[in-house]
Parts: structure tokens; sequence; C-alpha cells
């Protein structure tokens, strides 16, 4: 103990109090798991609610997010919007929110100075698949200028168009209805459809955003003259829709991954 001038006795090894109140620690003291309320599992460093963090993984995973579909995840990322583009933008790619439509989905960076990692990759398309978006995007433009609410199609309708665009020259009947069958499950996974009865699909609206007009007239062009052209002369790779014409696609036009 050492006396202090005109004063009490202090304790030279402890700080003083001022006011009544003791020094603030100098150093930051770990949060305990149970007290930290965004900490989810132990050793968790993350910065987000779950319900945040939810949404941002749907972001990455899912094709899209649909205000329809999931009210409870578009609410959540409607309300967390910044802090789920600030993620996305240190992985190099944009969130993009289509509030006409109610629908979110990510698209990958191409303006960035100097080169990037791509994360976001997509499966090409298959000719039968290409068609078949072709078809539903024909068919949701024609029946929304009618003023229909929803847009439904049924197999047969789709099996027709293929095989208008397909014919059967280098396969039979029933190889091709397999090919339309999984085409349309593939599609379905993507979101794009919902089989809602045994061969009868609703078309979703996000094929407005995967087939702008533009592009979709450009894809008619082009398989109205594989059409004409003989087997020989088409092209052996068309596996790829995105490689048909680039002069076709517009700034509008969007990824949805």
């Amino acid at each position: 103990m050492t006396s202090a001038p005109d004063g009490p006795a202090v304790d030279a090894d402890e700080p003083a109090e001022r006011d009544g109140e003791a020094a603030a620690d100098p150093f930051i003291q770990p949060v305990p798991a149970e007290d930290d309320e965004t900490a989810i599992f132990p050793g968790d460093t993350g910065t987000l609610p779950a319900a945040v963090r939810q949404s941002l993984v749907r972001l990455l995973t899912e094709r899209y997010v649909s205000a329809a579909r999931q009210p409870a995840l578009w609410r959540t990322l409607i309300a967390n919007q910044a802090v789920l583009e600030s993620r996305l933008h240190d992985l190099f790619v944009h969130l993009v929110v289509d509030h006409d439509r109610g629908l979110a989905y990510k698209r990958q960076v191409r303006e960035a100075a100097g080169e990037t990692p791509v994360l976001l990759r997509d499966t090409p398309y298959t000719r039968t698949e290409t068609v078949i978006l072709v078809y539903l995007r024909a068919e949701y433009q024609r029946e929304q200028g009618l003023g229909a609410d929803e847009v439904r199609v049924d197999l047969e309708s789709i099996e027709e168009a293929v095989l208008s665009f397909l014919p059967m020259g280098d396969g039979n009947r029933a190889g091709r209805q397999k090919e339309v069958r999984s085409a349309l499950a593939r599609l379905v996974r993507d979101g794009l459809l919902v089989e809602e009865s045994q061969g009868r699909y609703r078309v979703l609206p996000v094929i407005e955003v995967v087939l702008s007009v533009p592009r979709l007239e450009g894809l008619v062009s082009w398989l109205t003259a594989q059409v004409s052209e003989t087997p020989a002369d088409r092209a052996t790779d068309v596996d790829d829709p995105d490689d048909v014409d680039d002069a076709d696609e517009t700034d509008d036009e969007e990824d949805v991954r």
C-alpha cells in the first residue's frame, strides 16, 4: 500500500476508481456461445442471424427465390437485401431483385477489373430442352397477352412442338417422347415448371427472365433454320443455346442460375 498526498491509501497494483466506477478493461473479453445471439454452433464466428444465413444459402443453392412460392424467405431477403448483396459481392456475384415479378436471383459478375474467379456455372440445355423452353416462353407470352393470370400446358402439346422442330429422322417416336419427359423433369427441377397433375404443367413467371423476347425470337429463327437444313448440314454441338447467336442477347436479359 502507498500513501497518496492528502488522500487515502491506494493499492498500487489495482487501477484507481473514478466517481465510484471501475476503470474499463482494455481487453475485449470473448462472448460465451450461450450469450451470443448469432452463434448457431460451437465455434461459430458468423455475424448474421440464422434466418439471414438461410436466405444466403438458398440464394446460392437455388435457381431463384419467389415471393409467391416462398413468402417468408422473400420477406427475410428484402429486409436484409443490403447485407446479402454485400456477402454475394464478396464472391463476385450480383443479387438481382425483380419486385414486379416477385423474383430474386443471382448473376455472375462479368464487369470487374482484372481476372475474377467464376462461381456460377451453367449446365447447357440439350436441343430438346431448348425447343421446350422456346415453346413454353411463346405460350406464356401468348396467354399473358390474352389476359391469363396463369399459363398451363399439357404433355401432348409439348411433344407436338418438339416434333415440329426435331423430326424423327434420327430416331423413333418412343425415343423422342422419352427425351421430352427427361427434359421436362429437368425444367421442373430448375423451377421453370410445376407438374400439377400427370402430363399437366404450369409455367412459372421466371420463364420471362430466362428467355427475353429478343432471345426468344433469335432462338425461333435458329430452330426454323435447323429444320430446313439436312441432318448433315446441322451443327453437331448445339447443346448450349447461348452459342446460337450472341447478337440476340440484350442488356435486359439476366442469368438465372
